[in-house]
């Protein structure tokens, strides 16, 4: 799952990338659906309904790693790239690469944002990256935390997910939803990407525990 808009890059983006990011925006919206009750549930399009989109689904994520076992839990998922074209399929080896890909992201959110609202123009993706090349950034935040717990990440991501959540309480209705309200923000709004950071992004997890869950040989 990658969070995508360039919006604030327009003038630096080329037409090829655009078509991209259309593409890669396209894929964001659908949120990764892993069930009929996840497609027929609304977007969010108002500050409590964002917040208690992206609480739901971080919860529902929760119970479903807590309902597994230790061994499930610290297994190596049997399964790769032959699940789909993404990146991720073959990028991921268990369920601690997961957790980190989602801090990693709540990352990004939360220093582009700090970052613009304090006076530095910053685009959303760190240099040298770019979207065509994030994979690449995708695959650092894999290598970077190799060494890192399970335990551990488990206790980033929660409290990664505390700090977005206050993050968007800092706003309006309309400075998450209104266009044109942060110029860094482009053509999109800040709700979509903090949708795409919380509720869209824990359903791409579960995607992926469902899918270690049925593959599973303990």
């Amino acid at each position: 799952m990658v969070l995508s808009s360039p919006g604030f890059l327009l003038k630096q983006t080329s037409e090829d990338n655009m078509t991209h990011y259309c593409h890669v925006m396209r894929g964001i919206l659908k949120a990764q659906k892993t069930s009929k009750e996840d497609e027929d549930m609304p977007r969010p399009t108002t500050k409590p309904d964002l917040i208690m989109a992206a609480n739901e689904q971080f919860e529902k994520m929760w119970r479903m790693i807590d309902s597994m076992t230790e061994d499930e839990q610290g297994a190596a998922f049997a399964f790769g790239a032959e699940m789909g074209k993404e990146a991720h399929w073959g990028r991921d080896k268990n369920l601690r690469d997961v957790l980190v890909h989602l801090y990693e992201w709540h990352q990004l959110l939360l220093n582009w944002v700090a970052a613009n609202q304090n006076g530095e123009a910053k685009p959303f993706l760190p240099e040298p990256y770019n979207w065509k090349s994030y994979g690449d950034m995708n695959v650092g935040f894999w290598e970077k935390h190799q060494q890192t717990a399970y335990s551990k990440a488990k206790e980033m991501l929660k409290a990664s997910h505390s700090n977005v959540i206050k993050l968007i309480d800092g706003f309006s209705n309309d400075e998450l939803f209104a266009k044109d309200t942060f110029p860094w923000t482009g053509s999109s709004t800040l709700g979509v990407y903090c949708i795409s950071a919380t509720a869209s992004h824990y359903d791409w997890a579960m995607k992926k525990i469902k899918a270690h869950l049925k593959t599973y040989k303990g």
